[in-house]
Order: C-alpha cells, then sequence, then structure tokens
C-alpha cells in the first residue's frame, strides 16, 4: 500500500476562467483557487472570481464556478444541510463541510482556497476515495445484544441511551480522518481505525445491553494507543461531537484497565488467560517515495497527494471469547414507563 505525492499544482490565471455576464463590483467577488486534477496526473489550481450573495457557502461558490466557468469540475454534494457529510473538502487548509462554510466568514480580500481532503486518494478535483473506511467499518464486531432475552424484553435506563446518543450523531463526513495526523501524515507502520470508528466502537462498547468485547480488538487491532488525544478531530466535527473526551478517551481507559492494570495481570496469569489475543491485520497506509521528476514548482510548495485505498477489503473481524462478565438482566420496568406520546 503506497502513498503516490501529488506534484506542484500549476496555477491558472482568473483571466482564463468565464466572467460573469455583467461586471459585478469588487467589493462583491470572492476569489477562490480550486484543486484541479485527477489521480495520476498533471495537477493545478485554478483562479476563479464568483459574484457573492447574501448567505452564499462554498458550495454555493463551486456551483457557480460549474454553471458558469468550469462546468467538467467535479464536486461531491447531495443534501446542501450539513447531514449528509458528503461535500468534505479543505478550505484554506482546514477540513470542513463546504455547504456549512460561508464566504462572509472570509475577509473579502481574503483567497479562499479550496482542496480535496488530503488523507485520501485523489479522484478528480475535490472528489477523493473513502472507500477505505468502510472497509475498516466492516471489520468492527457489530451489536451483539443478548441471545436468551426476547427483543420484547429488552429494557435499559434513559441515562444509558443519552450517553451514548450523542454518538449517533456522526454523519461520517470523514473530516476528522481526513485532520487525524496519525493518518494523514502516514508515519506509522501500524494499522489505525481513526477517530470515526473509535466514536462507533464507544457507541457500541458503552451500549448497555451489548455483550460483545472489543478492547482486544481496540488494542491490536484498530490501534486506539495511537491517538494522543490533541482533540483535532474534536474542533473540525460539524456535529459538535466531542469524540476525544466522550469516546477516545473512555476507550483508552478501558483497555489500560484491562490489559495494564497489574492486578488484572495477574488474574490472567492465575486463570490461564493468554495476554494478547490472535491478532488480525488492517491495511497500513504508508507514503511512498517521492517521483523522481516533478514540474517546477509555483511557490506553494510541494502538496502531497492522499492516501491509496486499499486494494482488498479488510478480513471480519475474528469472534474471540469473551473476557467480560456477563451484565446481568435489569429488572422489567414496563410498569413503571410513561407511554410515548403521540
Amino acid at each position: 500500500m503506497t502513498v503516490q505525492v501529488r506534484p506542484p499544482a500549476e496555477v491558472v490565471p482568473a483571466a482564463q476562467t468565464a466572467a460573469p455576464s455583467e461586471p459585478a463590483a469588487e467589493s462583491s467577488l470572492a476569489h477562490l483557487r480550486v484543486f484541479r486534477g485527477e489521480a495520476g496526473g498533471p495537477t493545478r489550481y485554478e483562479d476563479f472570481d464568483v459574484p457573492v450573495g447574501e448567505g452564499m457557502v462554498v458550495l454555493d461558490a463551486l456551483h457557480w464556478i460549474q454553471a458558469n466557468a468550469a462546468p467538467d469540475l467535479a464536486v461531491r454534494w447531495n443534501c446542501k444541510a450539513a447531514k449528509c457529510g458528503s461535500c468534505g473538502a479543505e478550505v484554506n487548509g482546514r477540513p470542513r463541510l463546504t455547504c456549512k462554510t460561508r464566504l462572509s466568514d472570509f475577509d473579502p480580500s481574503e483567497e479562499i482556497v479550496v482542496e480535496p481532503m488530503r488523507t485520501f486518494p485523489l479522484i478528480r478535483d475535490l472528489v477523493t476515495d473513502v472507500s477505505w473506511n468502510y472497509a475498516v467499518n466492516r471489520s468492527l464486531e457489530p451489536f451483539t445484544p443478548p441471545t436468551d432475552v426476547p427483543q420484547e424484553d429488552w429494557r435499559w435506563q434513559q441515562e444509558d441511551i443519552e450517553r451514548v446518543q450523542e454518538f449517533r450523531k456522526c454523519i461520517e463526513c470523514f473530516l476528522c480522518q481526513d485532520v487525524c495526523h496519525v493518518l494523514r501524515n502516514h508515519e506509522t507502520d501500524r494499522p489505525f481505525m481513526g477517530p470515526r470508528f473509535l466514536v462507533r466502537a464507544a457507541g457500541l462498547e458503552m451500549h448497555p445491553i451489548d455483550q460483545a468485547d472489543r478492547r482486544p480488538y481496540l488494542k491490536d487491532v484498530g490501534g486506539v494507543g495511537y491517538c494522543n488525544i490533541t482533540k483535532c478531530c474534536t474542533e473540525v466535527c460539524p456535529e459538535h461531537i466531542k469524540i476525544t473526551d466522550n469516546a477516545i478517551i473512555p476507550l483508552k481507559e478501558r483497555v489500560a484497565d484491562e490489559f495494564y492494570d497489574p492486578i488484572q495481570w495477574v488474574w490472567r496469569k492465575l486463570r490461564g488467560t493468554p495476554d494478547a489475543p490472535t491478532r488480525a491485520e488492517l491495511p497500513v497506509l504508508q507514503a511512498a517515495p517521492a517521483p523522481a521528476a516533478t514540474p517546477a514548482s509555483t511557490g506553494d510548495g510541494d502538496r502531497a497527494e492522499p492516501m491509496q485505498a486499499p486494494e482488498a477489503a479488510l478480513p471480519p473481524a475474528p469472534k474471540r471469547a469473551s473476557t467480560r462478565a456477563k451484565r446481568p438482566r435489569r429488572r422489567s420496568d414496563t410498569a413503571d414507563e410513561t407511554p410515548s406520546e403521540g
């Protein structure tokens, strides 16, 4: 698995792009520099002067460019309501949803640079291949309810659900994966699942009736120890999920209690339980050497191309014997329930 190096992008002057039908006042124009190019080919930046209307977001500006200047510009989007997570890109170097980034947030004289998410393989222009994330998702053991309790008898407390409800807000925009320096820099020879799937693992691990034990997976396969809780992922999350505080740190504590607590270690030795489970491998995203020849630099410096997607899907997570004590069944509180309002 290799990571190609994106050659320095050429800059196309704004004069080469189509102009609006009527000249607009200078104060009502936004200057966008948009990344263009395909995987394995030459890349460049093209400049566009976009007329600004009230309430416009970066995605609106990209749509204007498609309609008036560059109809072949590739942009991924869907809902334009910050709920599908499709339009993620890097705006002035920060991972953002383009449908949620207002042009009014920038100074009128400021240049707005729009680039694809650098962590993932480039497809074309602002579109990247995020399929690696879905392969990682398949490796996680899914929700595992008790087999001896029928579904109609499942009961839990409201406070237990409120704890994991935050994680359900994730729209899988993968901005947290893009900003995570462990994935972005490709400097590790060991796999790391990234903050998005640590959030999903936390939602499963903290579910009140889930019976699976994913702590060995988190330690030996998911690489939870690589996260050094810089909170970059929390800062870019459009749903304001407290990824580090509410998901990653509790998972680190659970893994530490199980595998690094000296009393637990002695107890495992007495029971004859092995310290390390059978390891399953995630694809490791490694950097490749720079190409022998690259075009002349434009002053912006070399820009690394996103990592390559794995060629094969991840193997399913091996089933391991659970070392967690089975949760006791809670008493049925049907009589205490308040009928839901219709």
